[in-house]
């Protein structure tokens, strides 16, 4: 049963993927996490051992716990936590609890090493139009809240990818890129382990704006012009890069809440 201070996993499940979603701290010992070497999408490791020194950095944030099923681990970081300020609540039944009612769950040996700031770093081409705006905001949204990402020219993405430690995107001849028919984002979708209806529903628009089959989705020139009014909008990739999230957390919440609603407006149609 539910309490002030836990979160079921539908609910949880509800609040990843928008801009609203908590820090999500996996605190699992790790014979737990070997066991199962998989995340909640969006969530970081961090140990319960340390909370009174990481804490204090979510200070007026919230934030969900998750240990193995929900008990003990949890429910102590949380308490730590909230003495530092921080909204914290646990997950009911814990990571196992969430595994168990069939929700996505993300590889963890997929998701690049974080810098020391904790953060992971990816770089691709700059003036992104399409997949370089759908990949990173699903990287922002399901796989890690405080990613970077660098811009840089298309001949120098792989030298900056590796003097950075950087994870190269969408470009040839690297792992997160098209493959075959499936365009960066599809194979992002299905690397992090997040195939929901909603995400492969949007995953066939972006490959259809991308690669210029736009049979393929009826939403996709709705898409393609958006995405490419943009590109004319802005001569800065970020500031691209944070109208484009807007773009596609409205076009993830139609895919998965609104694909069935109409506009009733006007009630009756103009006779001939």
């Amino acid at each position: 049963m539910s309490s002030y201070t836990s979160i079921s996993p539908d609910k949880l499940a509800r609040l990843i993927g928008t801009p609203k979603m908590p820090a999500l701290i996996d605190v699992r010992i790790d014979d737990d996490f070997a066991a199962d070497p998989r995340l909640i999408p969006g969530a970081m490791r961090r140990s319960h051992r340390d909370v009174q020194d990481w804490g204090p950095r979510l200070s007026g944030q919230s934030a969900i716990v998750i240990c193995h099923k929900g008990l003990k681990l949890s429910e102590g970081t949380a308490a730590w936590l909230r003495q530092s300020g921080v909204a914290a609540e646990t997950l009911e039944g814990g990571h196992l609890g969430w595994v168990e009612s069939q929700k996505p769950a993300v590889p963890a040996d997929k998701i690049p090493k974080r810098d020391n700031r904790g953060r992971t770093v990816w770089v691709t081409r700059e003036r992104p139009k399409i997949d370089r705006i759908a990949c990173p905001w699903l990287i922002q949204r399901f796989i890690d809240p405080s990613a970077v990402f660098l811009f840089v020219k298309s001949s120098e993405v792989e030298a900056v990818a590796e003097r950075f430690d950087a994870a190269p995107f969408d470009i040839e001849n690297v792992f997160w890129s098209h493959r075959g028919e499936l365009c960066t984002f599809d194979v992002m979708v299905k690397e992090f382990g997040l195939s929901t209806p909603a995400l492969e529903r949007l995953a066939t628009m972006v490959r259809a704006a991308d690669t210029a089959r736009l049979d393929l989705s009826q939403e996709a020139p709705g898409l393609l012009a958006a995405s490419l009014g943009l590109s004319r909008m802005f001569d800065d990739d970020l500031e691209q890069l944070n109208a484009g999230m807007t773009l596609y957390d409205a076009f993830y919440r139609w895919c998965r809440d609104a694909s069935g609603e109409t506009h009733n407006w006007p009630t009756s149609k103009v006779k001939a």
